[in-house]
Order: structure tokens, then sequence, then C-alpha cells
């Protein structure tokens, strides 16, 4: 069986590429499609495989100003040729659900989001504060044009999984469409460390303005408490004019740093709503409670005895769930944190996507199925194993 994978770009190694990783793990035979690749910027797994780009990445400055292309993205996933191949995956929160396949071929489509910056979260995406007159102006007449696409591309899919019930919702109210959810997964070798909690909240994010590090930076200004920011982003240099004495900027760190730094947190703050959210479960993979604005994935993730929420974004909201939390700190034990946090976990994530596949695949190309399940030879050991189960 002829396997393609396909994703938008491959420029970091962030939530979305790690979930690529543990795909390409299982399928360390199949060929890797993407828009623009920048060298040493992902994992070895990833780079192991047979590799075609798309022509934007040939164009000056593709690089590193990737985004700027976004219009010519639809037509550069449409050209990819995958007449040879027989089962598609897509990794997907751009365009990569849009290629076109081979009569007869089997495309599974794992959504991390639909394309937000043109449904949803346009006006963040696009705001006064993140981009110029002249980039709002094309994205405002461009819009109604990647909605159509989008939606019109989605018919192309033959399953769909997504990274959240949150997400599931999305695909069912933008392509009308269901999807299985198969939740992500956090790496939890480096987060074994003895707790030894201090003073300090912390905060793991981009600094984008969809994150809300300034609704956190107010409100912890406000109680005069202690807050740790680590990560980087456009909006740094506005945030840092912002915060007050007790905020500290680390910028983006390692994992080995970060792992300390979640082992000594009093709790993880988490203000913004995400399409998953790795880091609250990083955070109590480490053992930490999380506080996290009620909405998005964090629902699914976060339980009464691992953190709790604020319900409104607004200042007045979180530093009351932070003094709720302060009040009530002992009933969020170590245990219980690090407990629901390894719960999702990379082996865990890769056989639920794989019988997520072969769920799909039955209904719609049950004559496939052995030949799919011989391609899981050389797949890590549970995988393997779980195949010879399933022949």
């Amino acid at each position: 069986m002829n396997i393609a994978i396909i994703h938008d770009w491959l420029v970091s190694q962030r939530g979305g590429e790690n979930v690529l990783d543990a795909i390409c793990e299982i399928f360390p035979r199949a060929d890797l499609f993407t828009m623009i690749y920048v060298p040493n910027s992902v994992s070895p797994n990833i780079v192991r495989l047979n590799r075609q780009v798309s022509f934007l990445n040939r164009l000056p400055q593709a690089h590193r100003r990737y985004r700027h292309f976004l219009p010519l993205m639809p037509k550069a996933v449409e050209r990819f040729d995958l007449s040879k191949y027989d089962l598609i995956i897509s990794s997907s929160h751009c365009v990569a659900k849009g290629v076109l396949k081979a009569p007869g071929a089997f495309h599974l489509s794992y959504v991390h989001a639909p394309m937000r910056y043109m449904w949803d979260r346009f006006d963040e995406y696009f705001s006064a504060d993140r981009s110029g007159i002249l980039t709002r102006t094309v994205a405002r007449l461009m819009r109604s044009y990647f909605q159509r696409w989008d939606q019109n591309s989605a018919s192309r899919v033959d399953a769909f999984l997504a990274n959240s019930n949150f997400i599931a919702s999305k695909i069912k109210e933008y392509y009308g469409r269901d999807a299985q959810v198969v939740y992500p997964f956090c790496e939890t070798e480096n987060l074994g460390r003895a707790r030894n909690p201090g003073k300090n909240f912390l905060m793991v994010t981009a600094l984008v303005p969809y994150k809300r590090v300034d609704l956190a930076i107010r409100a912890f200004d406000r109680l005069g408490l202690p807050l740790i920011i680590v990560g980087d982003g456009p909006d740094r240099s506005r945030l840092e004019k912002l915060a007050g004495k007790k905020t500290e900027f680390l910028g983006a760190l390692k994992n080995d740093s970060l792992a300390d730094l979640y082992s000594k947190c009093r709790a993880l703050v988490f203000p913004g709503i995400e399409d998953f959210g790795i880091v609250p479960i990083e955070a109590m993979a480490a053992g930490a409670p999380v506080i996290a604005f009620g909405a998005g994935g964090a629902l699914e993730t976060v339980t009464p005895q691992t953190g709790l929420f604020f319900t409104e974004p607004s200042e007045d909201s979180l530093i009351e769930a932070v003094q709720k939390f302060i009040a009530t700190e002992n009933q969020f034990s170590e245990d219980a944190c690090r407990k629901q946090g390894r719960k999702f976990n990379r082996t865990r994530f890769q056989l639920e996507f794989l019988e997520a596949l072969v769920h799909a695949l039955k209904k719609e190309h049950s004559t496939k199925i052995e030949s799919f399940l011989k391609t899981l030879g050389n797949a890590p050991e549970p995988v393997r194993a779980w195949s010879l189960t399933s022949l």
C-alpha cells in the first residue's frame, strides 16, 4: 500500500509537528508532502521520510514569510501529484486537507483546527495591532474565497479526525461533517522530576494577542503575585511594557528548563481559548495544577481534581479564580495531576489513531485492511503488536 502524508508547512517543532512525528513513526516508509520546509527545523522521524515540497518553497523569503504566501497555498496543495497513493493522511490546520486524490484512494484528515484565521479568529489574526493595513485589506478581500475553498475541499476527505470535541464541533459547523476525536499527547520523559512548588505562577505560551497574556499580566499585577512567562512572539515588546515588577519574561526555553519550571511553579495559568492545548497536560504530567479559562480544549483535559476554571474573559474573573485556588490549594494533589496528564501519551495517541483509521477504512475500503495492516511492520513495538492482533 502506497501511503502519502500531507502537512501544511515544516518550519518549527510545535504541537502539530509532534502529532505529525508520531504519525511518521507509524509509517516510516510513507512519502511526505508539505508547502514549505526549513532544514533542521523538525524532528528526525519527520526528516527521514521521502519528502516533496511545493513550488512555494523556492520563492524568495518563503522560509521566513511563509504566511504571506497564504493566497497561493490552495493552488499549491492541489498541484501535488498523489495519483499513485492508496492511502492519504493529512495533518491539517490550513490547506493540507485540500489535496487531490486518485479515484479509489482513501483520505483521512487529522484536523488540528479548521482554517481559524479565516473563520472564528479572523479579527484576532488580522487586528490593527498585529498586521498592517495592506495585509488586513488583502485578508478581507480573500476571506470569502478561502471559506468557500475550505468548505469545498472538505468534500475530498473520506473521514475526519479532530484533536478535541471543541474542534469536532467546528468541523461540523463549517464543513457539515462528523469527526471522531483522537486527543494529541505530550512527551512525558522530562516531566518526572520531584515537585518543589514555590511562589511563582507560570505561563507557557506564544506571545500573540489571542493567547490573552495581557489579561493575565494585569490580573497578577493587581494581585501582587509573581508571574513567570515562557515563550516569545510579536507581542512581546508591548506585553513587557504592560507588565509590573513581579512579572518576568524568560523567552523561549528548551525542554529541560521548562520541565524545571513546571516542577517549581505554584500553578499553570492558561487564559486563552485553545483548540486542544498541550501546555496544560504538560503541566499536569509534571504534577502542577492548572488555572484555565473555561472554554476550548482545556475543558476536556483539566478536571476538578487537577485545576479550576474562570468563566469570563476578564481580569476580575481570573483574579477570583486565583484567589479561590489559593484558598483551596491543598485539594489539587500532585498524584492526581500526574495521572491525568499522563493519560495523554504518545502510545495511546498512536493506537487510537490507528483504530480510528481502520474503522474508517472498514466502512469504505474493507478489502484494503489487510494490506494496510501489513505496512506497520516497521512501526514502534506497541503498534506492531496491535496490528498483529488486528490481523
